[in-house]
Protein backbone atom coordinates (compact mmCIF):
# COMPACT_ATOMS: atom_id res chain seq x y z
CA UNK A 1 0.00 0.00 0.00
CA UNK A 2 1.42 3.54 -1.03
CA UNK A 3 -0.20 6.76 0.78
CA UNK A 4 0.58 10.48 0.74
CA UNK A 5 4.43 10.82 0.44
CA UNK A 6 6.65 12.78 2.26
CA UNK A 7 8.76 13.35 -0.59
CA UNK A 8 8.36 13.18 -4.38
CA UNK A 9 7.55 10.14 -5.71
CA UNK A 10 9.95 7.76 -7.15
CA UNK A 11 9.44 6.96 -11.35
CA UNK A 12 7.21 4.50 -11.60
CA UNK A 13 6.00 4.25 -8.33
CA UNK A 14 2.53 4.02 -7.74
CA UNK A 15 0.87 7.24 -6.76
CA UNK A 16 -2.49 7.48 -4.76
CA UNK A 17 -3.46 10.49 -3.70
CA UNK A 18 -6.60 13.04 -3.94
CA UNK A 19 -6.41 13.56 -7.86
CA UNK A 20 -8.97 12.55 -10.41
CA UNK A 21 -6.92 9.97 -13.13
CA UNK A 22 -7.94 11.18 -17.47
CA UNK A 23 -5.85 9.43 -19.60
CA UNK A 24 -7.02 10.76 -23.33
CA UNK A 25 -9.66 8.83 -25.06
CA UNK A 26 -10.71 6.92 -21.14
CA UNK A 27 -13.02 8.18 -18.76
CA UNK A 28 -12.27 9.87 -15.28
CA UNK A 29 -10.34 6.61 -13.53
CA UNK A 30 -12.67 4.92 -10.63
CA UNK A 31 -10.33 3.31 -8.02
CA UNK A 32 -7.14 2.69 -10.47
CA UNK A 33 -3.71 3.42 -9.40
CA UNK A 34 -1.54 5.55 -11.52
CA UNK A 35 1.77 5.15 -12.29
CA UNK A 36 4.07 7.89 -12.57
CA UNK A 37 6.19 8.48 -16.00
CA UNK A 38 9.68 9.27 -15.40
CA UNK A 39 9.44 12.75 -13.94
CA UNK A 40 8.62 13.12 -10.07
CA UNK A 41 5.21 14.74 -9.58
CA UNK A 42 5.50 17.25 -6.61
CA UNK A 43 4.80 15.82 -2.74
CA UNK A 44 0.84 14.80 -2.52
CA UNK A 45 1.06 17.06 0.92
CA UNK A 46 1.55 20.34 -1.34
CA UNK A 47 -0.19 21.58 -4.70
CA UNK A 48 -0.41 18.71 -7.26
CA UNK A 49 0.73 18.96 -10.86
CA UNK A 50 -1.93 19.57 -13.50
CA UNK A 51 0.04 17.56 -15.56
CA UNK A 52 2.27 14.83 -16.33
CA UNK A 53 3.69 14.32 -19.34
CA UNK A 54 5.84 10.89 -20.97
CA UNK A 55 7.84 10.70 -23.58
CA UNK A 56 4.61 9.11 -25.48
CA UNK A 57 1.71 11.22 -26.08
CA UNK A 58 -0.85 8.48 -25.90
CA UNK A 59 0.36 8.23 -22.10
CA UNK A 60 0.01 11.76 -21.16
CA UNK A 61 -2.09 12.00 -17.75
CA UNK A 62 -4.25 14.46 -16.09
CA UNK A 63 -4.66 14.99 -12.63
CA UNK A 64 -7.39 17.30 -11.32
CA UNK A 65 -7.57 18.39 -8.09
CA UNK A 66 -10.96 17.88 -6.27
CA UNK A 67 -11.50 21.21 -4.53
CA UNK A 68 -14.19 20.44 -2.11
CA UNK A 69 -13.06 17.02 -1.49
CA UNK A 70 -9.55 15.01 -1.43
CA UNK A 71 -8.97 11.04 -1.49
CA UNK A 72 -6.15 11.26 0.81
CA UNK A 73 -5.04 7.30 1.01
CA UNK A 74 -5.96 4.28 -1.18
CA UNK A 75 -5.18 1.40 1.46
CA UNK A 76 -4.92 -2.16 -0.42
CA UNK A 77 -3.81 -4.63 2.22
CA UNK A 78 -6.64 -6.59 1.89
CA UNK A 79 -6.88 -9.65 0.12
CA UNK A 80 -10.44 -9.97 -0.66
CA UNK A 81 -13.55 -8.19 -0.33
CA UNK A 82 -13.86 -5.10 2.79
CA UNK A 83 -16.98 -5.41 4.20
CA UNK A 84 -16.72 -2.86 6.88
CA UNK A 85 -14.94 0.27 7.98
CA UNK A 86 -15.28 1.68 10.97
CA UNK A 87 -13.61 4.98 13.41
CA UNK A 88 -12.29 6.11 16.39
CA UNK A 89 -10.71 8.94 17.28
CA UNK A 90 -7.10 7.62 16.75
CA UNK A 91 -7.95 4.78 14.37
CA UNK A 92 -9.67 3.69 11.39
CA UNK A 93 -10.85 -0.26 11.16
CA UNK A 94 -11.63 -2.20 8.22
CA UNK A 95 -12.41 -5.97 7.87
CA UNK A 96 -12.58 -8.64 4.72
CA UNK A 97 -13.67 -11.54 3.63
CA UNK A 98 -9.99 -12.62 3.98
CA UNK A 99 -11.12 -13.24 7.83
CA UNK A 100 -8.87 -9.91 8.97
CA UNK A 101 -9.36 -6.69 10.46
CA UNK A 102 -6.69 -4.36 10.14
CA UNK A 103 -5.80 -0.83 12.25
CA UNK A 104 -4.56 2.05 11.07
CA UNK A 105 -3.29 5.50 12.62
CA UNK A 106 -5.25 8.56 11.00
CA UNK A 107 -1.62 10.51 12.23
CA UNK A 108 -0.95 9.26 8.37
CA UNK A 109 -2.73 6.23 7.84
CA UNK A 110 0.07 3.57 8.71
CA UNK A 111 -0.98 0.18 10.00
CA UNK A 112 -0.52 -0.07 13.75
CA UNK A 113 2.28 -2.73 14.07
CA UNK A 114 -0.09 -5.52 15.95
CA UNK A 115 -2.10 -5.45 12.67
CA UNK A 116 -3.69 -7.59 10.80
CA UNK A 117 -5.83 -9.01 13.60
CA UNK A 118 -6.19 -12.80 13.47
CA UNK A 119 -8.78 -15.07 15.29
CA UNK A 120 -11.78 -15.31 13.10
CA UNK A 121 -12.04 -18.81 10.84
CA UNK A 122 -14.49 -17.20 8.27
CA UNK A 123 -15.15 -14.27 6.79
CA UNK A 124 -15.56 -10.50 8.93
CA UNK A 125 -18.31 -8.75 8.28
CA UNK A 126 -18.59 -5.74 10.76
CA UNK A 127 -16.24 -3.89 13.19
CA UNK A 128 -17.09 -1.02 15.85
CA UNK A 129 -15.33 0.66 18.52
CA UNK A 130 -16.64 1.23 21.60
CA UNK A 131 -17.15 4.75 22.96
CA UNK A 132 -13.69 5.04 24.26
CA UNK A 133 -11.70 3.71 21.49
CA UNK A 134 -10.22 0.75 23.71
CA UNK A 135 -12.03 -1.72 22.73
CA UNK A 136 -13.04 -3.36 18.84
CA UNK A 137 -15.52 -5.65 18.11
CA UNK A 138 -15.40 -7.50 15.13
CA UNK A 139 -18.23 -10.63 14.07
CA UNK A 140 -17.95 -13.33 11.51
CA UNK A 141 -19.30 -15.79 9.72
CA UNK A 142 -18.42 -18.54 12.18
CA UNK A 143 -20.79 -17.67 14.63
CA UNK A 144 -18.75 -15.49 17.00
CA UNK A 145 -18.46 -11.56 17.72
CA UNK A 146 -14.75 -11.40 19.62
CA UNK A 147 -13.34 -8.16 21.55
CA UNK A 148 -10.01 -6.55 21.04
CA UNK A 149 -7.68 -4.46 22.80
CA UNK A 150 -7.23 -1.73 20.72
CA UNK A 151 -3.57 -0.60 22.66
CA UNK A 152 -2.06 -3.98 21.59
CA UNK A 153 -4.04 -5.91 19.50
CA UNK A 154 -4.62 -8.26 22.47
CA UNK A 155 -7.83 -10.73 21.52
CA UNK A 156 -10.33 -10.07 25.50
CA UNK A 157 -13.23 -12.57 24.97
CA UNK A 158 -15.11 -14.39 22.28
CA UNK A 159 -18.86 -14.25 22.20
CA UNK A 160 -20.04 -17.43 20.56
CA UNK A 161 -24.20 -16.68 19.37
CA UNK A 162 -26.38 -19.01 21.24
CA UNK A 163 -27.51 -20.75 17.77
CA UNK A 164 -23.82 -20.57 16.04
CA UNK A 165 -25.73 -19.21 12.81
CA UNK A 166 -23.34 -16.31 11.77
CA UNK A 167 -22.56 -13.08 13.11
CA UNK A 168 -23.71 -10.50 10.32
CA UNK A 169 -23.47 -7.09 12.60
CA UNK A 170 -22.57 -5.76 15.67
CA UNK A 171 -22.66 -2.49 17.72
CA UNK A 172 -21.95 -0.97 20.96
CA UNK A 173 -24.39 0.98 22.82
CA UNK A 174 -23.13 4.83 23.12
CA UNK A 175 -21.94 4.34 26.61
CA UNK A 176 -20.10 0.64 25.59
CA UNK A 177 -22.34 -1.12 28.48
CA UNK A 178 -23.70 -3.34 26.16
CA UNK A 179 -23.32 -4.89 22.94
CA UNK A 180 -25.56 -6.08 20.22
CA UNK A 181 -24.87 -8.97 18.00
CA UNK A 182 -27.36 -10.03 14.85
CA UNK A 183 -27.29 -13.31 13.44
CA UNK A 184 -28.51 -14.77 9.79
CA UNK A 185 -31.01 -16.53 11.80
CA UNK A 186 -32.48 -13.35 12.44
CA UNK A 187 -31.40 -13.62 16.26
CA UNK A 188 -30.45 -10.36 18.11
CA UNK A 189 -28.04 -10.89 21.25
CA UNK A 190 -26.91 -7.97 24.21
CA UNK A 191 -24.23 -8.88 25.68
CA UNK A 192 -22.77 -7.46 28.93
CA UNK A 193 -19.68 -5.76 27.92
CA UNK A 194 -18.06 -5.57 31.58
CA UNK A 195 -19.05 -9.31 32.45
CA UNK A 196 -18.66 -10.49 28.93
CA UNK A 197 -21.80 -12.45 29.65
CA UNK A 198 -25.30 -12.67 27.39
CA UNK A 199 -27.58 -10.13 28.68
CA UNK A 200 -30.57 -10.59 26.78
CA UNK A 201 -31.71 -12.22 23.59
CA UNK A 202 -34.37 -12.16 20.95
CA UNK A 203 -35.26 -12.67 17.98
CA UNK A 204 -37.33 -10.75 14.49
CA UNK A 205 -39.89 -12.58 12.91
CA UNK A 206 -38.29 -13.21 9.36
CA UNK A 207 -35.00 -12.81 7.86
CA UNK A 208 -31.29 -12.58 8.64
CA UNK A 209 -30.34 -9.68 11.04
CA UNK A 210 -28.02 -7.53 8.82
CA UNK A 211 -28.48 -3.89 10.67
CA UNK A 212 -28.17 -2.57 13.51
CA UNK A 213 -28.11 1.36 15.45
CA UNK A 214 -28.34 2.05 18.97
CA UNK A 215 -30.50 5.47 19.65
CA UNK A 216 -28.20 8.07 20.97
CA UNK A 217 -30.14 8.03 24.32
CA UNK A 218 -28.71 4.44 24.61
CA UNK A 219 -32.21 3.33 26.14
CA UNK A 220 -33.08 2.06 22.39
CA UNK A 221 -31.82 0.19 19.34
CA UNK A 222 -33.18 -0.26 16.03
CA UNK A 223 -32.61 -3.75 13.79
CA UNK A 224 -33.16 -4.14 10.20
CA UNK A 225 -33.98 -7.61 8.67
CA UNK A 226 -33.06 -8.95 4.77
CA UNK A 227 -36.91 -9.27 4.90
CA UNK A 228 -37.43 -5.20 5.08
CA UNK A 229 -38.38 -4.58 8.16
CA UNK A 230 -37.06 -2.12 11.42
CA UNK A 231 -37.89 -3.23 14.60
CA UNK A 232 -36.73 -0.82 17.70
CA UNK A 233 -36.00 -2.63 20.65
CA UNK A 234 -35.79 -1.02 24.23
CA UNK A 235 -32.64 -1.99 26.62
CA UNK A 236 -34.89 -5.52 28.12
CA UNK A 237 -34.72 -6.83 24.81
CA UNK A 238 -38.37 -5.90 24.17
CA UNK A 239 -39.81 -5.18 20.87
CA UNK A 240 -41.60 -2.06 20.75
CA UNK A 241 -42.09 -1.18 16.92
CA UNK A 242 -42.16 -2.75 13.84
CA UNK A 243 -41.59 -1.09 10.56
CA UNK A 244 -41.75 -2.30 6.90
CA UNK A 245 -39.27 -0.05 5.30
CA UNK A 246 -37.47 -1.65 2.51
CA UNK A 247 -39.38 -4.02 0.09
CA UNK A 248 -36.26 -6.03 -1.04
CA UNK A 249 -34.94 -6.28 2.15
CA UNK A 250 -32.99 -3.34 4.65
CA UNK A 251 -28.87 -3.22 4.17
CA UNK A 252 -27.85 -0.45 7.03
CA UNK A 253 -29.23 1.93 9.30
CA UNK A 254 -27.59 4.67 11.35
CA UNK A 255 -28.63 7.65 13.53
CA UNK A 256 -27.71 10.99 13.83
CA UNK A 257 -26.26 12.13 16.93
CA UNK A 258 -27.90 15.58 17.60
CA UNK A 259 -31.77 15.69 18.26
CA UNK A 260 -34.45 17.71 16.03
CA UNK A 261 -37.44 19.99 16.58
CA UNK A 262 -40.60 18.94 14.56
CA UNK A 263 -41.31 22.62 14.35
CA UNK A 264 -45.04 21.51 15.06
CA UNK A 265 -45.38 20.61 19.08
CA UNK A 266 -41.93 21.39 19.87
CA UNK A 267 -41.09 17.53 20.18
CA UNK A 268 -37.78 16.24 19.60
CA UNK A 269 -36.64 13.49 17.76
CA UNK A 270 -33.67 12.08 16.64
CA UNK A 271 -32.74 11.39 13.01
CA UNK A 272 -32.58 7.85 11.48
CA UNK A 273 -31.38 7.30 8.30
CA UNK A 274 -31.62 3.71 6.59
CA UNK A 275 -31.10 1.76 3.11
CA UNK A 276 -32.36 -1.02 1.31
CA UNK A 277 -31.74 -3.32 -2.14
CA UNK A 278 -34.83 -1.23 -3.41
CA UNK A 279 -32.00 1.20 -4.04
CA UNK A 280 -33.99 3.68 -1.83
CA UNK A 281 -32.33 6.09 1.66
CA UNK A 282 -34.95 6.72 3.74
CA UNK A 283 -34.99 9.21 6.40
CA UNK A 284 -37.07 8.67 9.51
CA UNK A 285 -37.56 10.87 13.21
CA UNK A 286 -37.05 8.42 15.93
CA UNK A 287 -39.21 9.41 18.74
CA UNK A 288 -39.43 8.29 22.01
CA UNK A 289 -41.37 8.38 25.48
CA UNK A 290 -40.82 7.17 29.41
CA UNK A 291 -44.70 6.10 29.10
CA UNK A 292 -45.33 5.66 25.64
CA UNK A 293 -42.24 3.63 24.01
CA UNK A 294 -40.87 4.38 20.65
CA UNK A 295 -41.62 5.17 17.11
CA UNK A 296 -40.54 5.70 14.02
CA UNK A 297 -42.47 8.30 11.52
CA UNK A 298 -41.05 8.47 7.94
CA UNK A 299 -39.71 11.73 6.50
CA UNK A 300 -38.50 11.52 3.20
CA UNK A 301 -36.55 9.55 0.57
CA UNK A 302 -33.26 10.45 -0.99
CA UNK A 303 -32.48 9.88 -4.22
CA UNK A 304 -29.60 9.10 -6.27
CA UNK A 305 -28.75 5.83 -6.43
CA UNK A 306 -29.50 3.79 -9.46
CA UNK A 307 -28.67 0.03 -7.98
CA UNK A 308 -29.37 -1.26 -4.37
CA UNK A 309 -27.69 0.59 -1.91
CA UNK A 310 -25.04 -1.18 0.85
CA UNK A 311 -24.71 1.39 3.68
CA UNK A 312 -25.30 4.59 4.69
CA UNK A 313 -23.56 6.57 8.29
CA UNK A 314 -23.98 10.04 9.25
CA UNK A 315 -21.51 12.45 9.53
CA UNK A 316 -20.46 13.29 13.45
CA UNK A 317 -22.94 16.85 13.26
CA UNK A 318 -25.52 15.08 11.84
CA UNK A 319 -25.22 17.38 8.98
CA UNK A 320 -24.38 15.25 5.85
CA UNK A 321 -25.72 11.59 5.25
CA UNK A 322 -23.37 9.44 2.70
CA UNK A 323 -23.83 6.62 1.21
CA UNK A 324 -22.67 3.75 -0.75
CA UNK A 325 -24.00 1.43 -3.35
CA UNK A 326 -23.87 -1.50 -5.76
CA UNK A 327 -23.59 1.26 -8.63
CA UNK A 328 -20.10 2.09 -7.09
CA UNK A 329 -20.83 5.36 -6.16
CA UNK A 330 -20.56 7.41 -3.02
CA UNK A 331 -23.33 10.00 -2.72
CA UNK A 332 -23.16 12.84 0.11
CA UNK A 333 -26.23 14.42 0.92
CA UNK A 334 -26.96 17.58 3.34
CA UNK A 335 -29.13 16.16 5.67
CA UNK A 336 -31.60 19.26 5.87
CA UNK A 337 -32.34 19.73 2.70
CA UNK A 338 -31.38 16.33 1.43
CA UNK A 339 -29.67 18.17 -1.60
CA UNK A 340 -26.26 16.15 -2.93
CA UNK A 341 -23.43 17.59 -1.98
CA UNK A 342 -20.72 15.16 -3.67
CA UNK A 343 -20.61 12.35 -6.02
CA UNK A 344 -17.77 9.95 -5.80
CA UNK A 345 -16.87 7.39 -7.86
CA UNK A 346 -13.25 5.81 -6.96
CA UNK A 347 -14.27 2.68 -6.33
CA UNK A 348 -14.47 0.02 -9.48
CA UNK A 349 -16.93 -2.71 -7.72
CA UNK A 350 -19.80 -2.40 -5.52
CA UNK A 351 -19.13 0.23 -2.74
CA UNK A 352 -19.85 -1.89 0.70
CA UNK A 353 -18.64 0.23 3.39
CA UNK A 354 -18.83 4.23 4.24
CA UNK A 355 -18.36 5.55 7.76
CA UNK A 356 -17.38 9.21 8.99
CA UNK A 357 -14.84 10.06 11.60
CA UNK A 358 -16.39 10.87 15.23
CA UNK A 359 -14.65 14.55 15.62
CA UNK A 360 -13.00 15.30 12.35
CA UNK A 361 -14.09 16.15 8.81
CA UNK A 362 -12.97 12.59 7.23
CA UNK A 363 -14.50 9.76 5.59
CA UNK A 364 -13.82 5.79 4.29
CA UNK A 365 -15.62 4.09 2.19
CA UNK A 366 -14.74 0.26 1.33
CA UNK A 367 -15.75 -1.89 -1.75
CA UNK A 368 -15.47 -5.23 -3.30
CA UNK A 369 -12.54 -3.75 -5.22
CA UNK A 370 -10.80 -5.03 -1.78
CA UNK A 371 -9.73 -1.25 -1.17
CA UNK A 372 -10.63 1.39 1.30
CA UNK A 373 -10.76 5.22 0.44
CA UNK A 374 -9.80 7.85 2.89
CA UNK A 375 -11.28 11.55 1.99
CA UNK A 376 -10.20 14.77 3.51
CA UNK A 377 -13.24 17.48 3.20
CA UNK A 378 -12.50 21.46 3.04
CA UNK A 379 -14.56 22.60 5.89
CA UNK A 380 -14.58 25.83 3.77
CA UNK A 381 -16.12 24.30 0.52
CA UNK A 382 -17.77 21.10 1.81
CA UNK A 383 -21.30 23.64 2.35
CA UNK A 384 -20.15 26.64 0.02
CA UNK A 385 -24.09 25.85 -1.68
CA UNK A 386 -25.76 26.35 2.16
CA UNK A 387 -24.76 29.75 3.24
CA UNK A 388 -26.80 32.94 3.41
CA UNK A 389 -28.60 33.43 0.47
CA UNK A 390 -30.49 29.86 1.20
CA UNK A 391 -31.88 31.73 3.78
CA UNK A 392 -35.94 32.98 3.13
CA UNK A 393 -36.90 36.17 1.56
CA UNK A 394 -37.81 37.83 4.85
CA UNK A 395 -34.17 36.92 6.60
CA UNK A 396 -33.00 38.80 3.78
CA UNK A 397 -34.90 42.02 4.08
CA UNK A 398 -33.09 41.69 7.69
CA UNK A 399 -29.71 41.30 6.71
CA UNK A 400 -27.48 42.92 8.61
CA UNK A 401 -24.52 45.55 6.61
CA UNK A 402 -22.19 42.45 7.65
CA UNK A 403 -24.27 39.55 5.87
CA UNK A 404 -24.82 42.31 3.16
CA UNK A 405 -20.81 41.63 2.67
CA UNK A 406 -20.25 38.53 3.53
CA UNK A 407 -23.03 37.78 0.51
CA UNK A 408 -21.04 40.38 -1.73
CA UNK A 409 -18.12 37.98 -1.18
CA UNK A 410 -19.79 34.82 -1.91
CA UNK A 411 -20.46 36.17 -5.48
CA UNK A 412 -17.25 37.55 -5.97
CA UNK A 413 -17.79 41.08 -5.59
CA UNK A 414 -15.53 41.70 -2.68
CA UNK A 415 -14.14 44.98 -4.06
CA UNK A 416 -17.84 46.60 -3.33
CA UNK A 417 -17.78 45.40 0.35
CA UNK A 418 -16.27 49.02 1.39
CA UNK A 419 -18.56 51.00 -0.94
CA UNK A 420 -21.58 49.16 0.42
CA UNK A 421 -20.57 49.61 4.22
CA UNK A 422 -20.26 53.24 3.53
CA UNK A 423 -23.63 53.91 1.91
CA UNK A 424 -24.88 51.52 5.13
CA UNK A 425 -26.42 49.00 2.25
CA UNK A 426 -28.15 46.13 4.43
CA UNK A 427 -30.67 43.98 3.25
CA UNK A 428 -33.94 45.85 2.56
CA UNK A 429 -31.53 48.37 0.94
CA UNK A 430 -29.82 45.35 -1.40
CA UNK A 431 -33.01 44.40 -2.73
CA UNK A 432 -34.09 47.78 -3.72
CA UNK A 433 -31.16 48.83 -6.06
CA UNK A 434 -31.22 49.32 -9.14
CA UNK A 435 -29.07 50.15 -12.03
CA UNK A 436 -29.90 54.18 -11.37
CA UNK A 437 -28.66 54.24 -7.47
CA UNK A 438 -25.86 52.24 -8.31
CA UNK A 439 -24.94 54.96 -10.36
CA UNK A 440 -25.70 57.82 -9.00
CA UNK A 441 -25.79 56.82 -5.28
CA UNK A 442 -22.60 54.21 -5.13
CA UNK A 443 -20.86 56.13 -7.72
CA UNK A 444 -19.92 52.46 -9.57
CA UNK A 445 -18.96 53.87 -12.77
CA UNK A 446 -18.42 50.60 -14.56
CA UNK A 447 -21.33 49.61 -16.77
CA UNK A 448 -20.31 45.98 -16.69
CA UNK A 449 -20.28 45.83 -12.56
CA UNK A 450 -23.41 47.71 -12.32
CA UNK A 451 -24.75 44.70 -14.70
CA UNK A 452 -23.07 42.18 -12.78
CA UNK A 453 -24.41 43.56 -9.40
CA UNK A 454 -28.25 44.22 -10.32
CA UNK A 455 -28.06 40.14 -12.01
CA UNK A 456 -26.96 38.88 -9.19
CA UNK A 457 -29.45 40.68 -6.93
CA UNK A 458 -32.36 39.49 -9.16
CA UNK A 459 -30.95 35.33 -8.86
CA UNK A 460 -31.12 35.84 -5.35
CA UNK A 461 -34.49 37.49 -4.96
CA UNK A 462 -35.82 34.58 -7.47
CA UNK A 463 -34.13 32.04 -5.09
CA UNK A 464 -35.76 33.89 -2.30
CA UNK A 465 -39.26 33.75 -3.77
CA UNK A 466 -38.81 30.09 -4.79
CA UNK A 467 -37.93 28.88 -1.45
CA UNK A 468 -41.22 30.28 -0.43
CA UNK A 469 -43.59 28.77 -3.14
CA UNK A 470 -41.38 26.03 -4.11
CA UNK A 471 -39.88 25.39 -7.67
CA UNK A 472 -40.51 22.08 -9.20
CA UNK A 473 -38.43 19.74 -8.58
CA UNK A 474 -38.36 18.82 -12.26
CA UNK A 475 -37.39 22.73 -12.85
CA UNK A 476 -34.00 22.44 -10.93
CA UNK A 477 -30.60 21.23 -12.75
CA UNK A 478 -29.58 17.73 -11.18
CA UNK A 479 -26.73 18.90 -10.38
CA UNK A 480 -26.36 22.42 -9.19
CA UNK A 481 -30.20 22.07 -7.76
CA UNK A 482 -30.85 25.24 -9.37
CA UNK A 483 -33.92 26.98 -11.19
CA UNK A 484 -32.54 26.54 -14.68
CA UNK A 485 -32.13 29.03 -17.31
CA UNK A 486 -30.65 27.05 -20.24
CA UNK A 487 -31.82 23.83 -19.98
CA UNK A 488 -30.53 20.88 -22.53
CA UNK A 489 -31.04 16.90 -22.88
CA UNK A 490 -28.30 15.08 -22.01
CA UNK A 491 -27.34 11.50 -24.14
CA UNK A 492 -29.09 10.00 -20.74
CA UNK A 493 -32.10 11.21 -21.15
CA UNK A 494 -32.24 14.15 -18.27
CA UNK A 495 -32.30 17.84 -18.49
CA UNK A 496 -29.62 19.74 -17.40
CA UNK A 497 -28.49 23.38 -16.81
CA UNK A 498 -26.72 24.00 -19.81
CA UNK A 499 -23.50 25.45 -18.54
CA UNK A 500 -23.52 22.78 -15.19
CA UNK A 501 -23.12 19.89 -18.00
CA UNK A 502 -20.22 21.67 -20.14
CA UNK A 503 -18.51 21.84 -16.93
CA UNK A 504 -19.50 18.19 -15.96
CA UNK A 505 -17.92 17.56 -19.35
CA UNK A 506 -14.57 19.65 -19.41
CA UNK A 507 -13.83 18.39 -16.15
CA UNK A 508 -13.56 14.74 -18.05
CA UNK A 509 -16.40 13.10 -16.74
CA UNK A 510 -18.19 10.65 -19.24
CA UNK A 511 -20.71 9.64 -17.16
CA UNK A 512 -24.35 10.43 -16.61
CA UNK A 513 -24.85 12.84 -13.01
CA UNK A 514 -27.53 11.22 -12.43
CA UNK A 515 -26.97 7.11 -13.34
CA UNK A 516 -22.96 7.02 -13.50
CA UNK A 517 -23.59 4.93 -16.43
CA UNK A 518 -21.41 6.10 -19.45
CA UNK A 519 -22.65 9.18 -21.49
CA UNK A 520 -22.99 7.48 -25.03
CA UNK A 521 -22.74 10.89 -26.80
CA UNK A 522 -21.38 14.49 -25.62
CA UNK A 523 -23.95 16.13 -27.93
CA UNK A 524 -26.40 18.61 -25.59
CA UNK A 525 -29.77 19.30 -27.20
CA UNK A 526 -31.61 22.20 -26.07
CA UNK A 527 -34.29 21.88 -24.16
CA UNK A 528 -36.79 24.30 -25.85
CA UNK A 529 -39.78 22.59 -24.49
CA UNK A 530 -38.80 22.98 -20.79
CA UNK A 531 -37.49 26.60 -21.13
CA UNK A 532 -41.07 28.06 -22.16
CA UNK A 533 -42.37 26.05 -18.96
CA UNK A 534 -40.03 27.47 -16.44
CA UNK A 535 -40.43 31.25 -18.40
CA UNK A 536 -44.12 30.90 -17.97
CA UNK A 537 -43.62 29.62 -14.41
CA UNK A 538 -41.92 32.17 -13.59
CA UNK A 539 -44.21 34.76 -15.10
CA UNK A 540 -46.38 33.79 -12.97
CA UNK A 541 -44.83 33.89 -9.86
CA UNK A 542 -43.91 37.56 -10.32
CA UNK A 543 -47.86 38.46 -10.88
CA UNK A 544 -48.14 36.46 -8.01
CA UNK A 545 -45.50 38.38 -5.99
CA UNK A 546 -46.77 41.92 -7.40
CA UNK A 547 -49.89 41.34 -5.90
CA UNK A 548 -49.05 40.27 -2.56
Amino acid sequence: MLGAADGPAPAGALLVGPFWAQAPGRGVGTGTRVRCPGAAPCPLSRQLWRSVTSSSPEQNILFIADNMMKLIYTLADHSDDVNYCALSSSCLATCSMDKTIRLYSLNNFSELSYSPLRGHTYAVHCCCFSSSGNILASCSTDGTTVLWDTQNGQRLAVLEQPSDSPVRVCQFSPDSTYLVSGAADGTVVLWNVESLRLYRSGSVKDGSLVACAFAPNGNFFVTGSSCGDLTIWDDKMRCLYNEKAHDLGVTCCDFSSLPVSDGEQGSRYFRMASCGQDNQIKLWLFSFADYLGAELKYKCTLSGHSAPVLACAFSYDGQMLVSGSVDKSVIIHETKTGNILHTLTRHTRYVTTCAFAPDALLLATGSMDKTVNVWQFDPDQHFAGSGLEDKPKMSVENWSEEEVSAWLCAQGLKDLVECFKTNNIDGKELLSLTKESLTSDLKIESLGLRSKVIRKIEELSIKMDSVSVGIPDEFLCPITRELMKDPIIASDGYSYEKEAMENWISNKRRSSPMTNLPLQSLVLTPNRTLKMAISRWLETQQKYNETT
